[in-house]
């Protein structure tokens, strides 16, 4: 499985974002996806993710309320629609998938993407 990840950028606090995650070489309809993301100096950390079913979704801490993950798996696609954006999201967030819920939260999923840089500037 190859993950993409798309939409990072810069932004002022207070705005939004909409990331994306491609999935390619095989379906992941199956799969548990999701997103971590790591700052400078930081341990990568759980941001928000589902099992196949969007009726399962996690959300870290420090963005429920803020982050809403969704996925379509008719396209192999996950987002991460991020609103009221603050400085302490800037990151790099990295899409992965599992076919396990648990790998995914806690960090040792299968597959990873490479990366999609978030800067917010207060």
């Amino acid at each position: 499985v190859q993950l993409v990840e798309s939409g990072g950028g810069s932004v002022q606090a207070g705005s939004s974002l909409r990331l994306s995650c491609a999935a390619s070489g095989r379906t992941v309809n199956n799969y548990a996806m999701g997103w971590h993301r790591q700052a400078p100096g930081k341990e990568r950390e759980f941001v928000a993710g589902s099992a196949w079913s969007e009726a399962d979704t996690y959300y870290g801490n420090s963005v429920r309320g803020r982050f809403t993950f969704s996925r379509d798996n008719a396209k192999n696609t996950v987002y991460l629609q991020m609103n009221n954006l603050k400085s302490e999201d800037t990151a790099v967030y990295y899409c992965a998938a599992d076919d396990r819920i648990r790998d995914l939260y806690v960090g040792t999923p299968e597959y990873w993407g490479q990366g999609t840089q978030v800067t917010v500037s207060s």
